[in-house]
């Protein structure tokens, strides 16, 4: 992976974090709130992982 796509990527994840926090500090952590979260991450780093680490052939990677 060039430079790029890891600043890209450690971006996301610290954004990501950062909402999880926010979300977790404003309610009560239940097992909907851990759903919400698991899903969340589900959505956003499955992607990530298809394009930049299973095959390394996405667009951002030569």
């Amino acid at each position: 992976m060039k430079g790029a796509v890891i600043f890209r990527f450690i971006c996301i994840v610290a954004l990501w974090l950062m909402l999880c926090y926010l979300v977790v500090s404003r309610q009560p952590f239940t097992l909907w709130v851990l759903f919400w979260i698991v899903a969340s991450g589900i959505i956003v780093f499955v992607p990530l992982y298809k394009k930049y680490m299973r095959d390394g052939k996405g667009k951002g990677s030569k």
